[in-house]
């Protein structure tokens, strides 16, 4: 969360968020509350606190701290949670005096409505660990929804992500979130039998969650790494294609979304969408910079360039379905596309989506025998190819998704008299590649 310059809707919500915790904070009562336990709780959060895993926005984390206020919710109840939660104002991490106090706050608030919850819902003092086990996962769901919707309400204000974004992380860290946040009952558990111990014996477990959350972003990192560095070397074939994969991707993705593809076929279709033409580095730069008709030798290996895909990332295990969509991609619903001749349903669903993302962002882009369609064009285009060249289920996805996010079109591009171009496109519909004997395909 950048503090620079916050706008005042964030100053606002922090504002509002703080008093709210402060409130709670200073009318709560504490007879109840047995303070060597807060106190072994506090240590607990700040040394998990001090340990945060990274998320793969920008400057966001994860505090895994939550498991032990979770336990104080047990323990101590919704005062005692909520005191807790206040501890990440004396984080070890270096922090904005803001961050503190808004994280602060937010954990706070989170105690005490989930110790709320689990009070109202526990059956009484002296229970079972069984008859605890329902309201405490009432009260953990309830925990993880409201430092979620806090977090994420101060990152869409300050524009540090998207709703796109936040959804995506949501649906990735929920999981993770909920399964760690049940250590909260084992901490409490072990506490009441063997005392300030337990503490030491669940931070084991905590720090390997936190390094399962470091090694899952340096995996995804990584394989963003490889596709990027992929992408880049399709691009020096054509000045003119700089971004296009990248613009692909999200294109996919929008449609993806759209549909109600779930979250792993989003991620595939993402890497699918940036590799789509990955091939074109097997099809000879003479026949993409070629002016005038092509031979039929030179057209067919630009078909072949799905198939030169395949063969240079079929060993990169982490694409799965991702692979159907790059073979794919130039396929038709009408069956004359390639390299296979598909047609209809007979086309993967990753296909028939990146062919629409594909093909649309060719037209909105500047070619270096044609300048950028308008927006509009190049929607009264995929409509006039719909149900022919593209799936209209598809089309009509992207069409909404379009409507909702919008498109930002590529900047005007002015070549260094050295750089490469094609001289025509395959990805555009509108402006079919000529074939000497054959006419347009």
């Amino acid at each position: 969360m950048p503090v620079a310059g916050l706008p005042l809707a964030a100053w606002t919500y922090v504002g509002t968020v703080v008093a709210l915790a402060a409130t709670l904070v200073a009318t709560a009562s504490y007879t109840d509350v047995r303070w060597t336990t807060l106190a072994a709780m506090a240590v607990l959060f700040l040394i998990c606190d001090s340990v945060p895993a990274l998320l793969s926005l920008e400057r966001a984390r994860v505090s895994l701290s939550f498991s032990a206020c979770l336990a104080s919710v047990v323990l101590l109840g919704p005062a005692g949670a909520g005191l807790v939660g206040a501890c990440a104002l004396f984080t070890w991490q270096r922090a904005a005096l803001v961050k503190r106090v808004y994280n602060g706050a937010q954990f706070a608030l989170c105690g005490f409505v989930a110790g709320f919850v689990f009070d109202a819902l526990s059956p009484g003092p002296d229970t079972e660990t069984a008859d605890q086990i329902l309201p405490f996962a009432v009260s953990l769901l309830v925990y993880v929804t409201c430092n979620l919707t806090l977090v994420w309400g101060i990152l869409l204000l300050t524009k540090s992500a998207t709703v796109r974004e936040l959804r995506a992380e949501t649906r990735l860290l929920a999981p993770g979130l909920l399964g760690y946040g049940s250590f909260g009952l084992l901490i409490a558990e072990l506490y009441t039998t063997i005392g300030a111990f337990a503490a030491v014996l669940v931070l084991l477990p905590l720090l390997v969650a936190r390094w399962a959350f470091a090694q899952a972003l340096a995996q995804q990192r990584a394989h963003e790494a490889t596709l990027a560095t992929l992408c880049q070397a399709v691009e020096t074939k054509d000045y003119y294609t700089r971004g296009h994969s990248e613009r692909v991707s999200r294109g996919s993705v929008m449609i993806a979304e759209e549909i109600g593809m779930s979250r792993a076929r989003v991620d595939a279709i993402r890497f699918a969408g940036m590799l789509h033409d990955v091939g074109k580095l097997g099809v000879p730069t003479k026949v993409l910079q070629k002016e005038g008709p092509l031979s039929e030798e030179e057209f067919a290996a630009i078909q072949l360039h799905p198939m030169r895909g395949l063969e240079i990332i079929s060993e990169i295990g982490f694409l799965d379905e991702a692979l159907a969509g790059i073979m794919h991609h130039h396929e038709k619903l009408n069956g004359r596309g390639y390299p296979n001749g598909l047609a209809g349903d007979e086309i993967p669903e990753f296909a028939r989506i990146i062919g629409v993302a594909d093909a649309f962002d060719a037209m909105t882009s500047t070619r270096s025998y044609r300048p950028a369609k308008s927006l509009a064009d190049g929607v009264a285009e995929l409509e006039r190819c719909s149900g022919v060249d593209f799936d209209p289920e598809m089309v009509t996805a992207f069409l909404r998704a379009l409507d909702k996010a919008g498109w930002v079109s590529p900047d005007q591009i002015v070549p260094p008299a050295e750089a490469q171009t094609t001289r025509q496109d395959h990805d555009d519909p509108s402006t079919p590649i000529q074939v000497s004997g054959e006419g347009a395909w």
